[in-house]
């Protein structure tokens, strides 16, 4: 059998091993020379106890530091320090088995010194030699192939991008781009940076960059927005690395590059809370989530399961979206004790046995119809839902002993000018007045839209972008705010955690943005050219839309709370006895498909709110009266 096939039969572990071993052998021998080299009258002899103890010693501590695992090709400063480490212990178990032995007789004592140092040396350099060796292999095999890329920051992500990309082969790193000032001049494994992100479009010009990497994970929403746009001025293709709390959250992976997407540019920076009074919260409880299985309901759940729940009872009418997310929660929290209920909130009958058996100390309401459009003409569907869905199980959780109860809003409920809103203005109403007259504490959380969630407006855009175009805004000056799922889950667990009971808590979500403003940013993400490749065409407010949302009424006076982007807004009571009338005649009214004395039932309760179905000017009016500045 020929060497290089024995060597192919040999495992990279047991090789490592013998090359260690071999190496504590020849570093004990070089160490003895070294310390009768300068003494050359003396002579060079070898106990028969030294080696067998040396191996013996030595090989127990490399499998007890680990050194056996390390991989050669990625050898680095933690694999340094475990070898000194290895070489410290090993040589002390040496010293300690040789003075049980014999007492050191025929060993000096300088080779407690010079035999760390020799082995040190015979275990570091052929690692380190052997991933300089495949990494030139790489980098000559890939010299014709390689892509020029620009780094944007110099902090370390980005030196640990650099070095993911020289073993990956491909890419040429040409340099980093930082804005600090003590970065200037500097080089990072060998990569000098070159200048200050403002400098991007000359540099990548000058340097022939092929691609951008952008590497700040810890970067604000609006340091994204400037570095995207520089990016964009270049008319080269860019990536990023993963946010931070997308990795914690287990969203994205370390490393990991990936295209820039609408969110890392959109809503406001991420805000803190108050993560030991949410476990005190939900950790340990019975929890049920109605519509949990949509957007923002079964992202809740994944957080409630998260913080550790006792139970969780997930009710959706929805049977798809029940199974979807009943089945992701059993594979990833399989000790938690979870029921899906395939059920409406308007079911009374069921809603009451679903209560009385999972008895839930805290009660997630999510279920609601939001689709403002359609819900313009469907006043009885809408009112059904959201309205009479909601006094249901707010009704049914005072029943039950709830102990606390989330309603979950919509900025449109202020002034509202949509018959969603004016629904889901009329639930905050009950569950803010019933909050007086039950033991549950009710409380309501209001945002703005929500970022790919079933049926906005980003979801949509990617699809028209992807076919071509066009992409379809409602008006030039219609602006929103924004605000990512997980985030709006998050505003939704404070709020269980700090309400008394009949508060409305509402984010700051920072500045809102222009609808076509982040059409033209989608189109330039996906890598076309907004108004040439992909046209923009304006279509109208539809009925019930507003130009701008709000998050507050004037009249509901909103102060701070201790968290400091997170507000409350003051009570706003209506007399019981009329409230309570007025639902009871409503709910005979959708018993009896009168719409016309709903109307009146919602105006009674919302006097300021003006139906408005007329539809707008059709696409071609409306974009012409924009271009002309005609009324």
């Amino acid at each position: 059998m020929s060497l290089r096939r024995l060597v192919g039969f040999i495992h990279p572990r047991v090789a490592v091993m013998l090359h260690d071993l071999a190496m504590a052998a020849i570093a004990w021998w070089v160490a003895k020379l070294l310390r009768y080299a300068v003494r050359p009258e003396d002579v060079v002899h070898f106990r028969w106890f030294e080696l067998p103890i040396v191996l013996l010693a030595q090989g127990l501590v490399f499998r007890l530091t680990g050194l056996y695992k390390g991989v050669w090709r990625f050898a680095s400063l933690p694999d340094l320090w475990n070898i000194l480490r290895a070489v410290a212990l090993g040589s002390a178990a040496i010293w300690l088995l040789m003075s049980m032995f014999n007492r050191l007789q025929g060993v000096p004592r300088t080779m407690l010194l010079l035999y760390p140092v020799v082995l040190a040396l015979a275990l570091g350099l052929p690692r380190l030699a052997y991933r300089y060796w495949k990494d030139s292999r790489r980098g000559i095999s890939g010299l014709n192939s390689t892509r020029r890329v620009l780094i944007l920051g110099a902090d370390h992500a980005g030196e640990v991008l650099s070095r993911d990309l020289l073993r990956s082969g491909g890419y040429a790193v040409v340099g980093f781009l930082d804005d600090r000032p003590a970065l200037r001049g500097a080089s990072i494994n060998g990569h000098p940076v070159l200048g200050q992100f403002e400098q991007l479009p000359a540099i990548a010009r000058e340097a022939a960059v092929e691609m951008i990497l952008i590497a700040l994970p810890s970067a604000t929403v609006g340091e994204m927005r400037r570095v995207v746009s520089l990016c964009d001025a270049t008319d080269l293709p860019y990536r990023t690395v993963p946010r931070l709390d997308d990795v914690v959250a287990g969203r994205a992976q370390p490393g990991e590059i990936k295209e820039v997407a609408i969110e890392d540019l959109l809503g406001r920076d991420a805000v803190e809370l108050d993560w030991t009074a949410i476990r005190e919260t939900i950790g340990g409880r019975r929890v049920l989530v109605t519509g949990g299985g949509g957007s923002i309901g079964s992202e809740l759940c994944r957080q409630v399961a998260r913080l550790g729940a006792l139970s969780l009872v997930v009710v959706d009418h929805s049977e798809y979206n029940l199974y979807q997310i009943t089945r992701e929660l059993r594979a990833n929290y399989p000790e938690l004790l979870l029921e899906g209920v395939l059920a409406s909130c308007v079911d009374c009958v069921q809603m009451r046995r679903v209560l009385a058996e999972a008895r839930p100390q805290v009660v997630f309401h999510a279920a609601a119809y939001k689709h403002v459009p359609m819900l313009q003409h469907q006043l009885r569907a809408a009112f059904l839902n959201n309205v009479l869905g909601t006094r249901a199980m707010a009704d049914l959780s005072c029943e039950a002993g709830v102990e606390c109860f989330v309603l979950i809003s919509t900025d449109k409920a202020v002034n509202p000018t949509s018959v969603m809103g004016a629904c889901k203005r009329i639930a905050e109403i009950w569950c803010q007045n019933l909050d007086a007259h039950a033991s549950t504490r009710f409380m309501t959380v209001r945002f703005g839209n929500v970022l790919d969630s079933a049926g906005s407006v980003v979801p949509l855009f990617r699809k028209q972008i992807r076919d071509g175009g066009p992409v379809t805004v409602t008006h030039p000056e219609v602006s929103r705010y924004f605000m990512t799922i997980p985030e709006a889950c998050q505003l939704i667990l404070q709020a269980a955690s700090l309400g008394k009971g009949g508060e409305i808590f509402a984010l700051d979500m920072g500045e809102p943005m222009k609808i076509r403003d982040l059409a033209e940013q989608m189109i330039r993400l996906a890598g076309k050219k907004p108004g040439s490749e992909v046209p923009i065409v304006f279509t109208g407010l539809r009925a019930g839309e507003k130009l701008f949302e709000e998050l507050f009424h004037p009249l509901e006076q909103y102060s701070a709370t201790t968290h400091a982007k997170i507000f409350l807004a003051q009570h706003r009571q209506v007399p019981w006895e009329l409230l309570q009338a007025t639902m009871h005649k409503a709910a005979d009214m959708v018993a009896t498909d009168n719409d016309e004395e709903l109307r009146r039932c919602v105006s009674g309760l919302l006097p300021s709110f003006r139906w408005s179905e007329a539809p707008q000017p059709d696409n071609v009016v409306s974009i012409r009266r924009h271009e002309t500045g005609e009324k």
